[in-house]
């Protein structure tokens, strides 16, 4: 395993300035004078934020990698806590640039342009926190992690994905994955409520369906349109509008 690198090594002008705000802050060449740029005290070369002034904006989090010369970025919203922007990038200055247009508010495609590295999650931003927005949101979400993997059955993987937003019954259930099986809820994060099936895809190219996690109790198919169906079917009777959870 390889050992830690010192950081005064890998980040010598981090260093010099004593924290990563510090040195965000002499990147940014005056940019960020005005803007709250914060590190921690137990690591102050690896991490700092920056604060935004919408109230809908978590602080933007701003981490060094350990072993290479990178930053990366994540803007959240406080509700749910869920990544609207993200990426990484060797270009402290471009970091600077990112975090500007985050404190200022500005929209997330205008961030992407002031740093073409920030990465698009999908999700929009839901100032009111209507659940039926933030089920949208969450679905394009989805729909754009599917559109991006680079795994073998990422085909097969966006399929399920994209018929299972096809179908009314389950679009208007907020979706969410693990260990990229597809669950649904009848409320948003943080506090989910699940029902009805879980439906997997696997690298077979067949699709499961099942009431328990994982567990294709309701059958294997050769289509996801199929396993929707047979979703579908099984979903309890009279679901009310997606609320929010918690």
């Amino acid at each position: 395993m390889p050992s830690t690198p010192d950081l005064t090594v890998l980040y010598p002008d981090v260093a010099a300035c004593g924290s990563l705000a510090a040195a965000l802050r002499a990147a940014a060449a005056g940019r960020l004078r005005d803007v709250p740029v914060t590190s921690p005290a137990s690591a102050p070369l690896l991490h700092a934020t920056v604060a935004s002034t919408l109230a809908h904006r978590e602080p933007l989090r701003i981490s060094a990698r350990r072993y290479e010369r990178r930053w990366s970025v994540d803007g959240t919203e406080p509700i749910q806590r869920l990544s609207l922007i993200d990426g990484t990038t060797d270009d402290l200055a471009e970091v600077a640039r990112a975090a500007r247009a985050w404190h200022d508010g500005a929209a997330l495609d205008d961030i992407r342009r002031a740093a073409p590295f920030v990465h698009l999650t999908g999700r929009f931003e839901v100032p009111d926190h209507d659940p039926a927005r933030l089920t949208e949101s969450e679905w394009q979400g989805l729909r754009r992690e599917a559109s991006e993997l680079e795994y073998a059955w990422q085909g097969t993987y966006q399929a399920l994905i994209e018929a299972a937003h096809a179908e009314p019954a389950l679009r208007a259930l907020y979706p969410f994955t693990s260990h990229w099986a597809l669950r649904f809820s009848t409320t948003t994060r943080p506090q989910l409520t699940v029902v009805g099936p879980c439906l997997t895809a696997g690298s077979d190219g067949m699709y499961g369906v099942g009431m328990g996690f994982i567990t294709p109790d309701l059958g294997l198919f050769a289509t996801a349109q199929e396993a929707v169906a047979m979703a579908v079917r099984h979903l309890p009777p009279d679901l009310g509008p997606t609320a929010v959870g918690g």
